[in-house]
């Protein structure tokens, strides 16, 4: 690794915790190219809550994919925390976002085998944690599924899922929450109380907070949006 969070937190409050430079990713050949993002450019500040907004098709859960290191681009580059992301191999960069990155999905991710706490447990114990279902058992019961610790999630609502699925992405006291469309899958009630959720783990725990959305509500908790469409920044705005 070129730079490590411990060398970048020294300049935390004037150096972006995201850099992204003239990202752009394509697919296919020759003949059939389409451009899914072009010469995307843009910087978050440590600290800074920022939403990915945009129509369907316009390239925000491909941008996400980038960002995270689990897709690679056609051009261009990300640096997360100082560090060149494409400059990694596919190891190295799964060793960024363990030590740095949470993540929370639309689809919540559980595995079905595993119950909430074992969910909880799991990128703590990859990371070698031997406190692991302490902490665990810490952050479930602040998201208000002490009782819920054993269940399966089979067992669990949509809400209730995705609270674990919360838990498990601020466990590990990531520097970087990345979060993709989080209350897609949930009615109107039960979204919103995740999303006051969501914040609340944000705020208390320093996080810094990336979110792809086409929910304007919660894009408008952020405070920058970067709107896309077809593939290219069309506009920035932040709240006054």
């Amino acid at each position: 690794m070129k730079n490590d969070f411990a060398s970048f937190s020294a300049d935390i409050q004037s150096e972006p915790i995201v850099r992204v430079n003239s990202l752009t990713k394509q697919v296919g050949n020759a003949n059939d190219m389409l451009t899914i993002l072009r010469d995307v450019t843009f910087d978050v500040m440590p600290g800074e809550a920022v939403a990915i907004v945009g129509a369907s098709g316009s390239g925000k859960s491909t941008l996400l994919g980038l960002l995270a290191g689990l897709d690679t681009p056609t051009r261009g580059n990300v640096h997360i925390a100082g560090t060149d992301l494409f400059s990694l191999n596919e190891d190295e960069r799964a060793a960024l976002r363990g030590r740095l990155l949470g993540f929370v999905f639309q689809s919540f991710q559980l595995l079905p085998a595993l119950s909430a706490l074992e969910n909880v447990m799991l990128p703590l114990e990859l990371a070698g944690h031997e406190d692991a279902s302490t902490r665990a058992k810490d952050i479930l019961v602040r998201v208000g599924l002490g009782a819920r610790l054993k269940h399966y999630p089979k067992q669990l609502s949509g809400g209730e899922q995705q609270r674990v699925a919360l838990a498990r992405a601020f466990v590990t006291g990531p520097a970087l929450l990345l979060a993709d469309e989080p209350t897609g899958n949930l009615d109107a009630r039960t979204g919103g109380e995740v999303i006051e959720l969501l914040f609340e783990l944000n705020h208390e725990r320093g996080t810094t907070l990336l979110l792809v959305t086409h929910d304007n509500m919660l894009a408008s908790r952020c405070g920058r949006r970067v709107r896309l469409a077809t593939g290219e920044i069309v506009a920035e705005e932040t709240e006054a």
